[in-house]
């Protein structure tokens, strides 16, 4: 045989790779080419179904498959692929898990990309799906919500039921779906003035900048002052920066020109910082995954964004690189009743291994335990009411097993994955009990003392 003719292969045994997204070609949002690569892919997928149980988008397609007139993909109308995208959050696992044909084999396969290309030419032909795009205007809504945002959360608690079945009937959010509280003092706010650095600080000299992400900003402050807190005490000289979204939801959405503005908007903002000495620190794993790994794809040539996506790390990921390099400031003490800890698609997808338990395992004296199951949320896709069934569904099986493991606490990379899941545990836990519910860093912080 010649050296230069390479014997074929079942699946793939290479690191995936993924190619940039061609968003500013016409072709790219060619319906018809699309459902074709779909057809194509959607077979490959049917001739392997290694991805049955990740999320509903293969069970669905397996199922349109299996329940037609011919047993085949041909049997399956077109117009039916638009039910396996919605059941697609774009979590990343089966390219990265489970797909044995992803590039560099041959037949190229990314279904999430696919899924996104789709979306994208959808709305380029005029579907929206308004009440999930004006959800995704993260900033315009938490700025809406900081004035009144008492009366925001009574309005929105699920306990209100009279208010969210109104709200169930006009913007069809699911009216038992827990939805994030706005608070009137954000993260900006309560760190305007940075924690300054212990002079004692194992970690003395390094500079870290804290992208605060939209979430951690409007809905969840505790998030950045925990990380500024212990930062702080490594000796970490940490401020607390927030341009804007990185657009996840837009992404989501399929609105790829509106993430590459951000993208190039964020990189001019933070890029300053790391021309400084500055570490770029992300403190959701969704906007870690955006910035390290999909801004590069939708602007290949852009240095900026380059540049930005090599100096960020997720917050469990510096604090574990720190303790390599530096050791960890004294004073840590055992977590009470163990700590369960949530690996988020969005963190398996950076392909940086499960930091947040790495983290936690630092505290002496705790048992720390770790799910890998999808928690099914995927953004909006969990708390609108034809979606939240599905999320519901395919969070169960994590739920299970996060109360298997009987710890007094639960933790997530993202935030809004701990939330679902602690809801799904408190509707099936006696008397509605479930973990408590915190960030990991949070879970660090209290270990100091230090929330």
């Amino acid at each position: 045989m010649s050296d230069s003719i390479k014997p074929a292969r079942e699946g793939s045994l290479d690191a995936p790779f993924r190619e940039p997204l061609a968003w500013r070609d016409e072709a790219f949002y060619d319906l018809a080419a699309i459902e074709a690569e779909m057809e194509r892919v959607f077979d490959i997928c049917h001739g392997c179904r290694r991805c049955f149980n990740l999320c509903d988008s293969f069970p669905r397609l397996f199922e349109l498959i299996d329940e037609g007139p011919t047993g085949e993909l041909d049997g399956v109308p077109k117009a039916d692929y638009a039910k396996v995208d919605e059941a697609c959050t774009l979590c990343d696992m089966c390219f990265l898990t489970k797909c044995p044909y992803v590039p560099p084999h041959p037949f190229n396969v990314d279904f999430p990309h696919l899924i996104l290309r789709y979306r994208a030419a959808k709305r380029r032909a005029g579907e929206k799906q308004r009440v999930r795009e004006e959800l995704g205007r993260t900033d315009r809504n938490g700025r809406l919500a900081k004035p009144v945002a008492g009366l925001v959360n009574w309005a929105t608690a699920r306990e209100n039921t009279p208010l969210r079945k109104l709200i169930e009937a006009i913007a069809q959010i699911d009216a038992e779906a827990e939805l994030p509280r706005y608070h009137s003092k954000t993260a900006s706010d309560r760190l305007k003035v940075p924690v300054p650095p212990n002079p004692e600080g194992p970690a003395l000299g390094r500079k870290a900048v804290l992208y605060a992400t939209c979430f951690v900003d409007y809905n969840n402050p505790d998030t950045a002052v925990a990380a500024a807190r212990v930062l702080a005490l490594q000796g970490v000289e940490a401020k607390l920066v927030y341009p804007e979204c990185c657009g996840m939801p837009q992404l989501e959405a399929g609105d790829l020109a509106d993430v590459a503005g951000r993208a190039e908007r964020v990189a001019a903002a933070l890029l300053p910082y790391v021309d400084d000495g500055h570490e770029v620190i992300a403190l959701t794993a969704s906007c870690g995954l955006m910035m390290k790994f999909e801004w590069p794809l939708l602007l290949p040539e852009s240095e900026p964004v380059k540049r930005l996506a090599a100096a960020t790390r997720d917050i469990s990921q510096y604090v574990v690189e720190l303790s390599r390099a530096h050791g960890l400031a004294p004073g840590l003490k055992p977590i009470e009743g163990g700590v369960v800890v949530h690996h988020a698609c969005h963190a398996r997808a950076q392909n940086m291994g499960a930091k947040s338990a790495e983290m936690l395992r630092l505290i002496p004296d705790t048992e720390v335990a770790l799910v890998e199951r999808c928690s099914g949320h995927g953004g909006t896709f969990g708390v609108m009411k034809d979606t939240r069934p599905v999320a519901n569904k395919v969070g169960r099986a994590a739920a299970r097993q996060v109360a298997a493991r009987g710890a007094e606490t639960l933790c997530s990379d993202c935030p809004l994955a701990c939330k679902h899941l602690g809801q799904l545990l408190s509707a099936e836990a006696p008397r509605g009990a479930s973990p408590e519910q915190a960030h990991p860093i949070e879970v660090l912080a209290r270990a100091y003392g230090a929330l």
